[in-house]
């Protein structure tokens, strides 16, 4: 056993007979009984398999409340969860079994196809409490049974991947020690208790669900609902319905929950939220004041990173700095910035981080990647700075960053200012090349239904633009876009983003 696994079996004895998890999908609360049952019935196939610690298992599930047993299972064998997105394609789950030859993989019916043209691989049905209509486990049959089933503390709990937004994915392996470390950091910051109950909306095959919300709310023996997925229609009915005290959210839905009128009809304010959690990307200050007076329930952000097993900084919940990520929280936070690391006020440059939860290197990487690790940092790539008072500020990303004739614009700022027009459902802004000047600020806007996207509605976006913003910043391209390149987790892939309008452009 790791303190890892000991906390979370110690929290399954606490609350054998407790409701804690609810699966709406399901439409059942569960137990811990109900839990470690399933982990006894998946301990049982991993040894039938001859899986053990050190074995890397891929799985691809929607949002379910097996992901508890699945992982617990898993850990206490010593075996590492490898999960990917739920909306994965057979032939990406395929193409990635092909290449790391995983000895197992746990997924749906509907996702083995291209995987069972695989030989060594038999799959069997396995149905859980937490999972009635079975998954499907597949095993390779012709290796040798791994006899060590005793995790140590330097085993891998997880192997994540990054959002990949800038290029391609990174793998981030997080051990049993790390992920304990991460859990009690965020249960403290959080000042998460037995009486609370979070939301979980966001797709849980990423760390903030899986380590920030889940871990997490075990360690501190709170309740957990898990909905299929967000739905600006049900979300403060599920608010409501199960006496939820907090839920974790991105900004993308802060902006929903505000233009959605059937959503805001929903809204009961005898609610018991003490906070919604904010993260993930920045969070424009006017929109975060907006959802503080519609709904007088305070938004508290933090900035994490998977490489960190989840947060490094958050807003006291006594102090909550409006636009800010909050202060540092187990974890050294510095700036980068001309050659020298400095936590001086107003000093803008590149956030870096490390700490007992912070990885120092990427799995099977190549010398590039690993090049964000040096002088014992991690260099995040995010750039911001700090204030008199020690609360970090964020301003973008240094690859996102537009060089429009040497001016250098946030996105984020353009973006936030155009997202705050009623018609414009979402909105993003990326630099486009540009003889003269290098870049152009072109910003993909998606319109609410029934808009229509005509040269005039391009011009008043534009003469806004200049009410709004200075000159530098304006954008002078506007695209009207059915829908934008995103990754697993719903972050737009930016690279694809100006290639689509680089296209566009050409084609006009």
């Amino acid at each position: 056993m790791t303190k890892l696994t000991n906390v979370l079996q110690t929290h399954l004895q606490k609350n054998s007979t407790r409701p804690f998890v609810r699966d709406i999908y399901l439409n059942q609360w569960f137990t811990g009984q109900d839990i470690e049952a399933d982990i006894t019935t998946l301990q049982g196939y991993f040894q039938q398999m001859g899986l053990g610690n050190g074995d890397v298992i891929l799985m691809s599930l929607r949002n379910s409340s097996a992901y508890l047993p699945i992982n617990q299972a898993m850990w206490r064998w010593g075996i590492t969860a490898h999960p990917v997105a739920a909306n994965s394609a057979n032939k990406e789950l395929a193409a990635d079994y092909q290449e790391h030859q995983y000895p197992a993989v746990i997924l749906t019916a509907d996702k083995v196809t291209d995987l069972q043209k695989f030989p060594e691989l038999s799959f069997e049905l396995v149905k859980l409490r937490t999972f009635p209509e079975g998954l499907l486990i597949g095993y390779q049959t012709h290796r040798q049974t791994n006899p060590n089933h005793q995790p140590t503390e330097d085993s891998l709990g997880w192997i994540l991947n990054t959002s990949g937004t800038t290029g391609k994915p990174k793998q981030v392996g997080l051990t049993h020690q790390m992920m304990w470390q991460a859990a009690i950091y965020d249960a403290e910051s959080h000042q998460l208790s037995a009486q609370d109950t979070v939301l979980i909306v966001m797709p849980m095959f990423h760390i903030n669900a899986q380590e920030l919300i889940i871990v997490s709310t075990l360690f501190s023996d709170g309740r957990i609902v898990i909905a299929p997925k967000f739905s600006a229609s049900s979300y403060w009915d599920w608010i409501s319905d199960y006496d939820c005290t907090w839920s974790s959210v991105v900004p993308t839905i802060v902006t929903i929950l505000l233009k959605n009128q059937e959503s805001q009809k929903r809204f009961n304010p005898r609610h018991h939220l003490r906070f919604i959690r904010c993260a993930s990307a920045m969070l424009p200050v006017e929109r975060h004041q907006e959802f503080i007076e519609r709904f007088q329930v305070p938004i508290l952000e933090g900035y994490g990173l998977t490489e960190a097993c989840s947060q490094c900084t958050l807003n006291p919940l006594d102090q909550i700095r409006v636009g800010s990520v909050g202060k540092p929280y187990g974890t050294q936070v510095q700036i980068f910035a001309e050659g020298t690391y400095t936590t001086t006020a107003n000093v803008t440059g590149e956030i870096v981080i490390k700490g007992n939860h912070v990885i120092t290197e990427y799995l099977n990487a190549d010398a590039k990647a690993q090049r964000d690790f040096h002088d014992g940092w991690f260099h995040t790539g995010d750039l911001g700075y700090f204030d008199h008072d020690g609360y970090l500020w964020l301003n973008g990303r240094r690859k996102n960053i537009i060089n429009h004739g040497g001016e250098k614009i946030n996105p984020t700022m353009v973006e936030g200012t155009l997202g705050s027009l009623d018609f414009i459902k979402d909105v993003a802004v990326v630099g486009t090349p540009d003889q003269i000047y290098g870049e152009n600020v072109a910003a993909a806007i998606i319109l609410q239904a029934g808009v229509d996207g005509s040269a005039d509605l391009k011009n008043y976006i534009l003469s806004y633009a200049e009410k709004k913003l200075a000159k530098y910043r304006r954008p002078t391209e506007i695209y009207f876009i059915d829908q934008f390149p995103l990754n697993p987790t719903g972050k737009v892939i930016r690279p694809q983003l100006v290639k689509q309008l680089t296209d566009l452009k050409m084609a006009e």
